[in-house]
């Protein structure tokens, strides 16, 4: 049975300045440019965590060295790459970014993950291996890669608007094709694009020629470089900390914010600022001060190229003194949960008042109530819980360790934050 974590209640405003680890997508895309460079990278700063782990014992799997000493990661990469049994989990960057990897391979390479991760949508960057060349059995996981060493290339066709994740994993392994790799979007929209313009940057830095055009990318074939990478602090998952001084008329501080970067979590300071806090970068060290506990500000946002900072701005949005509307966001049914459905539940069961829309959510101010908030074993979900928590008195998260997906000891963390 799941333990319920009783999420603590904030009487008064928070003060404090929490240090957040690094960027799991960073993190995570830089093992896979470690993975296929042409010599040894070293990652420092790396996230620990699980998705983080998975995604190592993926690589390692396939016969790639590394060697983690803490948050410091040192990759050597194979000559030959091998086939393989990999555990997904509920990783997506795992399940998209490793099968144009497996592709190199000489082998079967088989795919699965955890329950909830079957139903995750998988079909498109399958189809996208098939129109490079690559041998696949099956539309989801459970899945099996057939490599035969080395893939054509050329140009493919994926409706990336289920994720971004659909472009950024044949983005990564496109140079060791023979012939590149074109990728031409389908679909009416595209999700998180920040997220690619991530990838894109890495793949620049790790010496990769990438022509980006409206809705296409082209990856030149060659070599990727191994190097030196330092992880920025994963803002995504700096937010909920963020959120209790907003919530609760405090002020935190995260140092270490970057001061240019492609993280869509960096987009958090205008929402902020939009609700009504004062929100200051001063050399490298964000801090965000709350307005009177009760007076936040709802908003109307496009969180279509945002859509991880959901359930943040919704657990906001659930105790702002306006109505709020977060629409573009109709890509969040296929995340580890129906975003857009367990938000609308879980605040519901709290006395909340959430409409659902085709695209998203709107959430009229409501006196909210004690009572469970399920995480659905979804990390962005508890940690939405825990923010409602802190002006809400009586709120139960359950199964809190799912944020260990992405931050490992967020309960810990949480609790330092309110001690000061």
């Amino acid at each position: 049975m799941t333990t319920l974590w009783p999420a603590p209640f904030a009487p008064r405003p928070v003060r404090a300045r929490c240090v957040v680890p690094g960027s799991k997508s960073i993190t995570n895309r830089a093992l896979i440019l470690a993975a296929l460079a042409d010599g040894p990278s070293t990652i420092t700063g790396a996230l620990v965590s699980r998705d983080t782990r998975l995604m190592v014992d993926a690589l390692r799997g396939l016969g790639t060295t590394i060697d983690v000493d803490g948050a410091t990661v040192r990759v050597t990469p194979s000559a030959t790459l091998t086939g393989a049994r990999i555990d997904c989990g509920l990783a997506g960057t795992v399940m998209r970014f490793v099968p144009p990897v497996a592709a190199l391979a000489v082998g079967d390479v088989f795919f699965d993950g955890d329950e909830q991760a079957r139903v995750r949508p998988m079909a498109a960057i399958l189809d996208g291996l098939r129109q490079a060349g690559v041998r696949v059995s099956g539309d989801a996981l459970p899945f099996t890669v057939h490599g035969d060493g080395a893939v054509d290339g050329g140009e493919v066709a994926v409706d990336a608007s289920g994720s971004s994740q659909f472009v950024s994993g044949l983005l990564l392994s496109g140079a060791r094709y023979a012939h590149g790799l074109t990728i031409r979007h389908t679909g009416d929209s595209l999700p998180s694009l920040p997220h690619i313009a991530m990838t894109v940057e890495m793949l620049a830095e790790a010496g990769v020629r990438v022509e980006a055009t409206d809705g296409a990318w082209s990856v030149t074939p060659g070599p990727i470089a191994g190097r030196d990478w330092v992880i920025e602090p994963d803002l995504s998952n700096a937010t909920p900390f963020l959120a209790a001084a907003a919530v609760t008329g405090g002020q935190v501080s995260v140092p270490g914010w970057p001061a240019h970067t492609t993280q869509p979590g960096d987009a958090i300071r205008g929402i902020l600022t939009a609700m009504g806090c004062d929100v200051r970068l001063v050399e490298g060290t964000l801090s965000v001060t709350g307005p009177a506990r009760g007076t936040l500000r709802g908003v109307e946002l496009d969180m279509s190229a945002i859509g991880e900072l959901t359930p943040t701005v919704a657990a906001l949005a659930a105790v702002a003194a306006s109505p709020s509307r977060l629409t573009g966001i109709a890509h969040l049914r296929g995340h580890e949960t129906d975003r857009l459905g367990a938000l609308a539940a879980d605040l519901g069961a709290l006395g909340g008042r959430v409409t659902q829309l085709d695209d998203g959510l709107a959430i009229d101010p409501a006196p909210l109530h004690g009572g469970a908030w399920r995480s659905y074993a979804d990390h962005r979900m508890a940690t939405a819980g825990a923010i409602i928590g802190l002006v809400v008195d009586g709120v139960e998260v359950d199964d809190i360790d799912t944020t260990a997906k992405t931050l490992p000891g967020f309960a810990q963390l949480w609790d330092a934050m309110l001690r000061g």
